[in-house]
């Protein structure tokens, strides 16, 4: 088993409580953009944003990954591209269901908890092929992710 660290540094223990998932098979570009766009967010209001996005009610804002991206009239921060993605969406709501039994763990106020760190990662790349005509193959690449998210308690502006 290999050993992970946290990407974020300077973390304090009493103040602030941390939660990992790895090795997700989920779009890592779909992660990031769901990651930047729940960052300073409490913890229930990323929750009733995910839940949204599921729904197919706000759209997650594309800002980096947006190629050929649908412009989407339900965005908010003033972009315009953005897409639905359930699955990667799916996995952060479990990250926050740990993140907040972490920090109930602790006896941290769960109201005054704010996300003030999300990073992905790209983890192991699955390497296999996909049979084709003419007894030929096709290599089939599938890059796993690493997603953390570190909360901080204080107070919280909205």
């Amino acid at each position: 088993m290999p050993n992970y660290g946290y990407a974020y540094k300077n973390f304090d223990k009493s103040r602030q409580v941390r939660s990992a998932l790895r090795e997700l098979d989920i779009s890592h570009k779909h992660a990031r953009e769901i990651a930047v766009s729940i960052k300073n967010m409490s913890i229930d209001k990323a929750r009733v944003y995910l839940e949204a996005v599921l729904n197919k009610e706000i759209a997650v804002p594309f800002r980096r990954h947006n190629n050929e991206v649908a412009h989407r009239s339900n965005i908010k921060d003033g972009f315009s591209a953005g897409r639905f993605p359930s699955k990667a969406t799916r996995e952060f709501l479990k990250l926050l269901d740990n993140l907040e039994s972490n920090a109930e763990y602790k006896g941290m106020d769960l109201d005054r908890l704010k996300i003030v760190n999300t990073v992905v990662h790209k983890g192991t790349k699955l390497k296999r092929f996909t049979p084709r005509a003419m007894g030929r193959a096709s290599p089939k690449f599938d890059t796993l992710v690493h997603v953390e998210i570190v909360a901080q308690e204080g107070r919280i502006i909205e």
